[in-house]
């Protein structure tokens, strides 16, 4: 037996060891948490056992996380996509709970010592409709498919599975009661949660805005995390006293403070506590499977893992299609829900516990759930080359797109290709139609385009990033191409293709700021556009003229800033709240250091310091409160502040050399 403190070590040692070698291989990180929790369990090297000390960990990890859900939780969203949410959503939750409990009456025919009641059926049909929220949202994301027509009907799936574990987690627990008490406990319990979030949602939502109000106003951010903690957890024991669960509170909690205008700091304030937390339980849910067991078992393991897929791959793509879909869009929805997912082990988990499944089959359905969960990654990422070899029509479908995008743009000549057409896509159009200037915008948002297209924009649905689409759209014939999207690992993207279709094609890019300045003009953009220094020139700008400066010079000094692509500019002294930033060896900072006596830089010259070797240049030399030239033959002196400029290692280099 282990002590709190040696558990908690134990497991945060090896949570840290298994997520490091699950980034590595770029794997999700709660894989390495299962993976961890298998290896240390009670069924592998037994370092750690099941005691009501990891429940406990576990218990605050499914807390958070349904306090983030429901700070998510958002009605406008809901409203927006009601029809996919509560139309294709609820479809799949239902018919997928149907289909396991029609398979667990078939088994149990047809195998009577495999029986397994409706009540299990019901609990594993909720376990397995869930997919994983974490693993999928990553890869859209990755993949930039989150506003695509699959990606809004793959999270409106999502956000409904993540509203389902709420009835769940009330009607799970009944189901342990005895059948002729049965209907009284389900009865009860829907009463009760009816009662407390009733008065919740009536009377709390006002009193959680005063009373955040009033602890906000003291400024005090420890003051402000421990009432977060008391919300979260007192909510919770409400709602566990009430006969609910823990869980259920901790959803209101979220849910009340959403409504507030506190919602993106709690947001920033709870992520670590629910990121640990939340591992820790992964970590407990791995110590349940029993390797030796399901090694024993391997062929039933398997048949769980495809058996599942196949049929939740099919009950989404064939509703996806009732609802409108094409093949193509259908079978991606599909494909990226098919895996099991986070809920999915909280509900197994609260099954176990209320003793609804026998433990053998526990041991099964986990072990085929964390096998799904590893095939994901791989099944989304290469979805798009499935839906090819297999739906006969997405192939004709794609090359009709490209014929239309290509014959829009067949008599355009010198025209401008505007990679996304977006806020910033729409004014360059503005202004370039202004000037009576061709051009032609790719987009991935079908609503966006269609509105535009109807409004007579020249604009398609197309992915800039692929080499069909910017052929269709003239690349050959174009004068430049303009990405307007702040995104560099697709910028790199583009730019590779275009310095094979049209190595001497103007493109200009647009970045968030100067760190990946340096990167995209070795990639081939000819002009890069940083956000942050462009909006410092404009405030420059604006400052100047209302202070009496002639817009002449006012004019040439922003022209010789981007000139010099804004070398005076590049670097900034970095603050408490830019910590992160330092990590990154990309971003350039200013750092002033002050030689103390006995420096290893005092007496010596500026130009034999060396500093170029680590990458760095001194901007300024200040001595007794004057700048003086910097000039190479400077002799420093105690005293004497030096601003050097460079990446954040770079810097650290520098300044260890100098003192």
């Amino acid at each position: 037996m282990h002590s709190g403190l040696e558990l908690t070590l134990l497991l945060l040692g090896c949570a840290v060891l298994g997520v490091v070698a699950f980034r590595m291989l770029h794997l999700p990180p709660m894989l390495g948490y299962l993976a961890v929790g298998v290896l240390i369990g009670p069924h592998a090297l037994a370092l750690a056992n099941d005691s009501p000390a990891t429940h406990a960990l576990a218990e605050f990890g499914v807390v958070f996380l349904m306090f983030s859900i429901g700070l998510e939780f958002s009605l406008a969203q809901l409203k927006s996509m009601r029809r996919i949410v509560f139309g294709l959503g609820l479809a799949q939750v239902v018919l997928t709970i149907v289909a396991a409990m029609v398979f667990g009456l078939f088994i149990s025919w047809w195998a009577p010592a495999l029986h397994v009641s409706w009540q299990a059926a019901f609990a594993l049909g909720g376990a397995l409709a869930m997919s994983s929220t974490a693993i999928v949202v990553k890869m859209l994301t990755e993949r930039l498919e989150l506003e695509s027509e699959h990606g809004r009907r793959i999270i409106g799936i999502l956000l409904f599975q993540d509203l389902a574990v709420v009835p769940l987690l009330i009607l799970i627990p009944s189901l342990a009661r005895p059948a002729e008490e049965l209907v009284v406990t389900l009865g009860w319990a829907l009463v009760k949660a009816a009662f407390v979030l009733a008065l919740l949602l009536i009377f709390g939502q006002k009193l959680m805005r005063f009373w955040f109000t009033v602890v906000a106003k003291r400024r005090s951010q420890e003051l402000f995390m421990l009432n977060l903690l008391l919300v979260t957890l007192g909510l919770a024991w409400i709602t566990e006293q009430a006969g609910l669960s823990l869980a259920l509170g901790a959803f209101v909690a979220g849910m009340l403070i959403s409504e507030t205008q506190y919602k993106h700091q709690v947001e920033e304030d709870i992520k670590p506590f629910r990121d640990v937390l939340l591992g820790l339980f992964f970590i407990t849910v791995g110590m349940l499977l029993n390797l030796q067991l399901v090694l024993e078992q391997w062929w039933v393991v398997l048949a769980l893992v495809i058996f599942p897929v196949l049929l939740k791959f099919a009950i989404i793509a064939l509703l996806a299609k009732a609802f409108g879909s094409t093949d193509g869009v259908a079978m991606r929805t599909g494909l990226a829900l098919a895996q099991a997912g986070e809920f999915g082990f909280v509900l197994l988990n609260l099954a176990s516990g209320s003793k609804l499944i026998d433990p053998f089959l526990i041991q099964l359905v986990l072990a085929s759930m964390v096998l799904s969960m590893l095939v994901a990654p791989f099944m989304i990422a290469n979805m798009d080359k499935i839906v090819m070899k297999v739906a006969a029509n997405e192939w004709m479908m794609q090359s009709l797109q490209l014929t239309q995008l290509a014959s829009r743009t067949m008599k355009t000549q010198k025209h401008v290709i505007i990679a996304g057409f977006g806020r910033s896509g729409q004014s360059l159009a503005t202004l370039l139609s202004d000037e009576k200037l061709p051009w032609y915008a790719l987009d991935l948002d079908p609503e966006r385009v269609q509105e535009a297209q109807t409004a007579g924009a020249n604009v398609s649905y197309g992915d800039a990033a692929r080499r069909e689409s910017l052929i269709a759209a003239g690349i050959n014939r174009a004068s430049a191409l303009v990405i307007t999207f702040a995104d560099t690992r697709l910028a790199l993207k583009v730019l590779h293709l275009v310095h094979e279709l049209a190595p001497n094609l103007a493109v200009i890019v647009r970045s968030h700021d100067d760190s990946d300045l340096d990167v995209l003009k070795q990639a081939g953009a000819t002009e890069v556009v940083p956000e942050a220094l462009e909006s410092s020139l404009m405030l420059a700008s604006h400052a100047l003229v209302t202070m009496g400066v002639p817009l002449r010079r006012v004019v040439h000094r922003v022209q010789s800033a981007r000139d010099e692509r804004y070398a005076s500019l590049r670097g900034y002294f970095h603050g408490a709240g830019d910590v992160s930033d330092d990590l990154e060896h990309t971003y350039v900072r200013l750092h002033s250091v002050t030689l103390r006596e006995g420096a290893a830089a005092v007496g010596k010259r500026l130009g034999e310091l060396g500093l170029e070797e680590v990458e760095t240049e001194v901007t300024a030399v200040r001595r007794n409160g004057k700048s003086l030239e910097g000039d190479p033959e400077t002799v420093l002196l105690a005293g004497d502040v030096l601003v050097l400029r460079g990446a954040g290692e770079a810097v650290s280099r520098a300044e260890s050399r100098l003192v």
